[in-house]
């Protein structure tokens, strides 16, 4: 099937059916995309030691801020993408790819240099201390080095899905995943790289599916193709992909600053060792956040052309069915940091104190998770459909607006439990004002298909 038939699908054939094609194969790349950094996490904290997941624990707020641009362009894209197509623009939709690879090229360069230049002092200040920051600049050392492909292979991406390559996508992640777990205990074990083997398995394996994605992209067969005169970049696309992926990169940019409060609130209360339990537990957790995000990604283009094409009921029905998907994907997440904690701790590390420590804070922090789909699922609902401001403000405000305040506030109050404590709280307020500004949204479309 040509992509041009897949994007007229996407207003024509049964919702749920839509998202299952969609959403099936996003699924299984985010979870493959959560088992690709779990790898690394589980192979270096039994390969390399305990300290040396606190270490990647302190990267975290680089990945995020790197992460921050590279979904700001990529999403937006994407999501622009999909209106486009459901407006039948093909050729402002040609010009998105070219636009994408250039902006991508200049983010992930740009950010590279700044963040290798004062690398050291960046993570000092994200909580390292003199035992973790060796291995958190062997890290990220790397990771910088190869960052522009890592945001090419991200944008990339997107744009295949959202052009109705879902399963191509897949398997690209897929791939990255494999290669990515191969080449880890190699570099880390025979090779004796450690820490740093672990960033170069995930560099290479990222370099290997971009070539991979460019050859496809050079298709001229392909609808969306690499061409002349799609590169020069177009100051209307650039805005609208800014303005749409500034939900993603606030998000990002924001998970950047909460996770540097909560490190360095986790070395005042509880020490390195709390600080690597964070980083065992947001693994994990992460397994379950991405695969909600999965969910997203299967809705985003069906609910941006459909928005587009203002066919507002087949809009509201994929959202209804994502945010089922979500709730129960979540729920998941509760019962397992609930029942199993444990056992999955115990896939990282074999230090009893560090296994302790993971285990009471897993189960603090994934109290609210069923809640959790529910806000992920409508935030990026908002996203997919253009409104980036509403998209902005509820991405924000649990983080921003309301988990902020509740780490320096608890910690206090509690200690390193208080760090816990703030998570499920900043989740249940976010998750109420979500649910007001949806109501919101749904009267005013109910307003809009009576007149």
């Amino acid at each position: 099937m040509d992509n041009q038939k897949a994007t007229l699908e996407l207003g024509t054939k049964p919702v749920g059916q839509l998202l299952m094609r969609y959403a099936v194969p996003a699924i299984i790349a985010m979870t493959a995309s959560s088992l690709y950094n779990m790898v690394d996490s589980i192979f270096i904290g039994q390969g390399v030691g305990a300290m040396a997941i606190s270490g990647l624990a302190i990267t975290f707020p680089l990945m995020n801020l790197s992460t921050a641009f590279g979904a700001g362009v990529g999403v937006g894209a994407s999501s622009l993408l999909s209106v486009k197509l459901g407006q039948k623009d093909y050729g402002a939709a040609q010009n998105i790819l070219g636009n994408t690879v250039m902006l991508n090229i200049i983010t992930g360069i740009s950010f590279s240099i700044i963040s290798l230049l004062f690398l050291e002092p960046i993570l000092m200040f994200f909580g390292a201390s003199a035992q973790t920051l060796p291995y958190a600049k062997d890290y990220m050392e790397i990771i910088l080095c190869g960052n522009v492909i890592t945001h090419l292979y991200f944008g990339l991406n997107a744009l295949q899905r959202a052009a109705g390559k879902p399963q191509l996508s897949m398997y690209m992640t897929i791939f990255t995943v494999v290669l990515n777990a191969i080449l880890d205990p190699i570099f880390i074990w025979p090779l004796g790289l450690g820490i740093r083997g672990a960033a170069y398995a995930t560099v290479l394996s990222q370099l290997f599916a971009l070539i991979w994605q460019v050859v496809m992209f050079s298709n001229k067969a392909e609808f969306i193709h690499f061409k002349r005169g799609i590169y020069r970049l177009k100051s209307q696309l650039v805005k609208n992909i800014i303005g749409i992926g500034m939900s993603p990169f606030s998000m990002n940019v924001c998970a950047c600053f909460v996770v540097i409060i909560i490190n360095n609130s986790l070395v005042d209360h509880g020490g390195d060792m709390a600080v690597g339990a964070y980083g065992i537990i947001n693994r994990i957790a992460f397994i379950f956040v991405m695969i909600t995000i999965g969910v997203n990604q299967g809705m985003q283009p069906i609910a941006g052309y459909n928005y587009g094409a203002m066919k507002f009921d087949r809009m509201m029905r994929v959202l209804k069915y994502a945010v089922i998907c979500g709730t129960c994907v979540t729920t998941v997440g509760f019962i397992v940091g609930q029942f199993f904690p444990e056992q999955c701790v115990r896939l990282f590390t074999s230090d009893e104190t560090l296994i302790s420590l993971s285990v009471h804070a897993m189960r603090l922090t994934t109290v609210s998770f069923p809640i959790i789909g529910f806000q992920m699922v409508v935030a990026n609902f908002f996203q997919s459909i253009g409104k980036a401001k509403v998209s902005v403000f509820l991405s924000l405000s649990r983080q921003l607006v309301f988990l902020i305040p509740m780490l320096l506030v608890l910690p206090t109050l509690y200690g390193v439990d208080g760090v816990w404590y703030s998570m499920p709280v900043a989740d249940t307020i976010s998750a109420l004002v979500t649910a007001i500004i949806m109501y919101l949204f749904m009267r005013k479309i109910n307003k809009q298909k009576t007149i």
